[in-house]
């Protein structure tokens, strides 16, 4: 972990897209300090918007995110940018001090001392002080918990992932209850995007996939599940949407040669989508609080949660592949998360037709920190988060589908509502 931190923050040779540079940069520092996918998404966006007000009060080539933000004429964007990103991840993540000083010291050294350079540091921690300022009482904190009601069918109850509240002796409770309430980034609310009631227990749908996630889902070894959905399963677990289409954004905008200014407001859309996406899914799972596949596969031949529906059988050995998350099922965070950020994406670079190699060498699984998935389509990774879920044992197919519908309406009011082309083509 130590040598892989190290290279993830190695300072550039020359300057080639400081934006880029740091993104990268930034998504790390949060994996590195452990937060959840939840929290990365929230500080990818503070990080991402503060870059790009800092670098479109230079250039003005956007409508402005805050609109307070200047910037003395010819100051440096790189400068502007390296500034920003730095500022905001050096206030929250203290304890990185070691690896994000040098870094922050040796990108700097490779611009030209003088007024630009100067002035571009001081719109950058502008920018900075100004997204900090604005996201001070945003909803993240502190941590609230939801207490589960008596076990009914198709009511969310705990499962062995869930916490004890306090610590060791307290009673089990369902995680981030307090994030349905986190102020959005780039829609007016979250209410304005809470979904409809899953599937009737009763319903055919519902007997249809609580069938394939029974099936495919459980158990180590499952001659059901192939090998490749397995390992989808396991790479998924821990690559957070984040992280995934952070990398994924960086590499075609490399490969498109996209501008500075462009990376700029690309970034920062991607990472108010995925975070708002992720907000609004939790509004409509704490408002429906549905099972997890874990809880109705294991528990549907009780009296007090018994579907009634004649087409699901239960399976009191079910055991998920992997680790159910403790909160309701319906919908799926990551399928809200991913298909809100692939949404900015399919906008802004077009559908397919790219070369994306995602990784995830920081993972603790060495099978997963080895692995590297290849895709040409923005759609192949929603596909393969949608069955990782599924053949993870953790997650119906309609939570999928889902969250992938909440995920792309919430990225279209994002991308149409905010830092538009001052001069649109």
């Amino acid at each position: 972990m130590v040598m892989l931190l190290c290279v993830l923050f190695k300072p550039a040779t020359a300057l080639a897209d400081v934006v880029l540079d740091w993104n990268a940069i930034a998504v790390n520092t949060a994996i590195a300090n452990g937060q959840s996918p939840f929290s990365q998404a929230r500080f990818a966006a503070i990080v991402q918007l503060a870059v790009f007000e800092a670098v479109n009060a230079i250039t003005g080539d956007y409508e402005p995110y805050l609109g307070t933000v200047h910037a003395a004429p010819g100051a440096s964007a790189d400068a502007a940018a390296i500034t920003a990103a730095y500022r905001v991840l050096r206030t929250y993540f203290s304890g990185s001090a070691a690896t994000l000083d040098p870094a922050y010291a040796s990108a700097l050294a490779l611009i030209p001392d003088g007024t630009p350079k100067a002035d571009g540091i001081k719109a950058g921690e502008a920018a900075a002080k100004a997204m900090i300022d604005l996201r001070a009482s945003d909803g993240s904190a502190p941590p609230l918990f939801k207490t589960p009601g008596i076990a009914t069918p198709g009511e969310w109850q705990v499962t062995p992932s869930c916490p004890r509240v306090p610590p060791v002796v307290g009673p089990q409770l369902g995680n981030f209850y307090q994030w349905q309430n986190v102020k959005p980034f780039g829609i007016p609310s979250a209410a304005d995007f809470l979904l409809d009631p899953p599937p009737a227990l009763t319903s055919n749908r519902y007997a249809k996939d609580y069938n394939e996630v029974k099936t495919v889902g459980g158990g180590v070894t499952n001659p059901a599940r192939p090998q490749d959905r397995a390992d989808g399963a396991r790479f998924y677990r821990d690559a957070s949407p984040t992280l995934a289409l952070n990398m994924a954004a960086r590499q075609v905008a490399v490969s498109q040669g996209r501008s500075m200014s462009d990376n700029a407001r690309a970034l920062a859309l991607l990472n108010m989508a995925i975070s708002d996406s992720l907000v609004a899914s939790f509004l409509t799972k704490y408002t429906y609080n549905f099972w997890r596949p874990e809880t109705a596969i294991k528990a549907v031949d009780t009296d007090a949660n018994s579907d009634g529906n004649s087409k699901t059988d239960p399976d009191p050995t079910f055991k998920p592949y992997i680790l159910t998350p403790c909160f309701p099922s319906y919908p799926s965070n990551h399928a809200s998360g991913t298909n809100g950020g692939v949404e900015v994406l399919r906008r802004l670079y077009g559908a397919g037709g790219h070369a994306i190699t995602l990784s995830n060498p920081a993972s603790l699984d060495s099978v997963v920190a080895a692995m590297t998935l290849q895709y040409t389509t923005f759609k192949q990774i929603t596909d393969d988060v949608d069955d990782a879920r599924v053949y993870g044992g953790i997650h119906f197919r309609f939570d999928q589908e889902a969250g992938g519908r909440l995920g792309r309406d919430v990225a279209t009011y994002v991308y149409k509502n905010n830092l538009r082309p001052v001069h649109p083509e």
